[in-house]
């Protein structure tokens, strides 16, 4: 690979601090699960202030050990907000080096190092306007639903962080493969928005004074929602069977394998919580494999290709770039 082309791919100490901020958007995604699942939705019931007066939860607040749970979910918030500004400060000092060598910047990298540090604005404000309407089930939706956005493009960050260049884009299978990673990406998303909607649903809303549900059969919606699932799973089969008969870039297959073992992991929890009343550890534990797996299949769909890496041997699969 060339020199130049080295010299625009992401530092590695640089590409930790884009990791560490994808590590804190999922870490948000567990403590706001637990905020829900404890009954703790309105712990701090003000916004901005946790109790009226205070900043800080204190010791005489109505909502007992409630208050801690909530209280420690905001202040994930604040260090995801400082993580997301490294990441951000990070890329803007990476491309003043690049410019100070002669080297054009990479816009695209810059503009998804803003994406952490605007989404975590965006969910302050949602986060308010979830304990103002009461924990209604749509805000709280999306409220997961943003977080799921922003790790999603962590994810590119991360990925295209340590690519050589943004041009050429090779792809290393052929268009149908592609197609098929594009829909299993989009089913995955179907997957989880399903998933809120059967929680939406259920008892556990985040606060035990909630009377609101969404008005759908709980059933019925994890019916449809487990449905919708059979059929994620089937195409990742589809996938894994057809990265193997054409000698998929090696990248790719382990990748695969990845979310196969995230998918089945999920799918015992899944079966778990039901059968044993939907405990709040393993419920908690079912969503955060379940942003695995998004993850996961995120990052199978992005090794179908290659950026800057127009010398690749594609005849060669293995000798696709090494994950970070």
């Amino acid at each position: 690979m060339s020199d130049t082309n080295t010299s625009r791919r992401y530092p590695p100490a640089a590409r930790r601090v884009l990791w560490a901020s994808l590590f804190a958007q999922c870490g948000i995604v567990v403590t706001g699960a637990l905020v829900r699942l404890t009954g703790s939705g309105l712990g701090c019931p003000t916004w901005p202030e946790c109790t009226a007066g205070s900043l800080v939860r204190v010791q005489h607040q109505a909502q007992g050990w409630h208050k801690y749970v909530e209280f420690g979910n905001r202040t994930l918030t604040f260090l995801l907000g400082v993580a997301a500004i490294a990441a951000l400060a990070g890329a803007l000092l990476w491309w003043q080096r690049s410019r100070s060598r002669g080297l054009p910047g990479r816009g695209p990298v810059i503009a998804l190092a803003a994406v952490p540090l605007l989404g975590t604005v965006a969910q302050a404000v949602l986060g308010g306007i979830t304990v103002l309407t009461g924990l209604h089930p749509i805000i709280v939706a999306a409220h997961f639903l943003l977080s799921i956005g922003i790790i999603a493009g962590c994810v590119l960050l991360v990925d295209r962080a340590q690519d050589p260049d943004d041009q050429p884009v090779t792809p290393l299978v052929r268009r149908t493969l592609v197609v098929l990673g594009d829909v299993l990406v989009a089913t995955a998303f179907l997957v989880l928005v399903l998933g809120t909607i059967v929680t939406g649903a259920g008892p556990n809303s985040g606060d035990s004074d909630v009377t609101h549900r969404l008005g759908i059969d709980q059933r019925v919606a994890a019916w449809i929602h487990a449905d919708i699932v059979y059929l994620f799973v089937g195409l990742i089969i589809a996938m894994a069977i057809a990265l193997h008969l054409v000698n998929g870039p090696a990248t790719a297959r382990r990748r695969e394998w990845q979310l196969i073992a995230l998918v089945v992991a999920n799918g015992v929890l899944g079966y778990l919580q039901l059968f044993l009343g939907l405990p709040w550890a393993v419920v908690a534990g079912h969503m955060l494999l379940a942003t695995l797996v998004w993850i996961a299949a995120i990052r199978l769909r992005l090794a179908l290709r290659a950026r800057g890496a127009a010398e690749l041997d594609l005849r060669a699969p293995d000798r696709q770039p090494q994950d970070a």
